[in-house]
């Protein structure tokens, strides 16, 4: 692992293996680059893997004041840049990183070769919208303890917690998030619009049956608005790369090699 400056932040990254062949893995909102840790071993074979901290996350620089998507798509662009990765890369995302994974592609198709998205967040509205609000508003009052038990209720569910060692763990890091930082990202998105019939790329989109915050019934809208996607229900919940990295896995393989990445 190692820190770059680029884009005005400073970003920690993690880039493995060597292969010509770059799939770049975007964490969700209060993830970091860890959250893909227990599908990296699969996904790493045969192709170079960039995971990297989100502005305001993990041990990346921290936000203060507003944050807009273009922001956190530009980071990548100039990561990538910085790294010498020039051809086309195929994405994959989770929630918020899948609204950058998506994003990235509807700007930068060139730059696009795939397209994998979990969970993602995209337009946030009505009453969706008010309550991801609310949540910053208590997130900068209270931290992150103050959401904690309902955030996790929906997105770790306690059919999910089978082991508890790896709850402990993922909840522990949760807690750790920079409360400004993740306040600036919950308004980014719900001020979120991205014109996904702009996608060319070959796309998944996966949903997970027990994922209360992202629930299929909003997944599969998505997948139909991207021209040719495939739509995958998994068991698993809000973070499927940590609760059942074995089909995820699977998932995610088997896609990026049908298209060659």
């Amino acid at each position: 692992m190692d820190f770059i400056e680029v884009n005005g932040t400073a970003l920690r990254y993690d880039l493995t293996g060597r292969a010509e062949r770059t799939l770049v893995l975007i964490h969700e909102m209060g993830g970091t680059l860890e959250s893909w840790d227990l599908v990296l071993p699969a996904l790493a074979a045969g192709r170079r893997v960039l995971r990297y901290d989100t502005r305001g996350a993990g041990l990346s620089e921290k936000i203060r004041g507003t944050l807009e998507m273009k922001t956190m798509i530009e980071d990548l662009v100039s990561l990538l840049d910085a790294l010498g990765i020039r051809e086309p890369v195929a994405l994959a995302g989770t929630a918020v990183g899948a609204a950058i994974a998506l994003a990235f592609a509807a700007r930068f198709p060139a730059r696009t070769k795939a397209l994998i998205v979990t969970s993602p967040a995209t337009e946030v509205t009505g009453e969706r919208r008010a309550a991801t609000l609310a949540r910053a508003a208590a997130v900068e009052e209270g931290g992150m303890q103050a959401v904690a038990e309902t955030s996790l209720a929906a997105s770790y569910p306690a059919e999910l917690r089978t082991d508890p060692a790896r709850f402990a763990r993922f909840r522990a890091r949760w807690l750790g998030n920079d409360p400004a930082s993740y306040a600036a990202i919950s308004r980014m998105l719900a001020s979120l619009s991205t014109d996904l019939s702009a996608i060319r790329c070959p796309a998944l989109a996966i949903a997970a049956t027990l994922d209360r915050l992202r629930p299929p019934e909003t997944v599969k809208p998505i997948a139909d608005a991207i021209q040719g996607a495939e739509y995958l229900v998994l068991k698993s919940g809000h973070f499927m790369a940590l609760q059942t990295p074995e089909p995820v896995s699977t998932a995610f393989t088997r896609f990026l090699t049908a298209h060659d990445c």
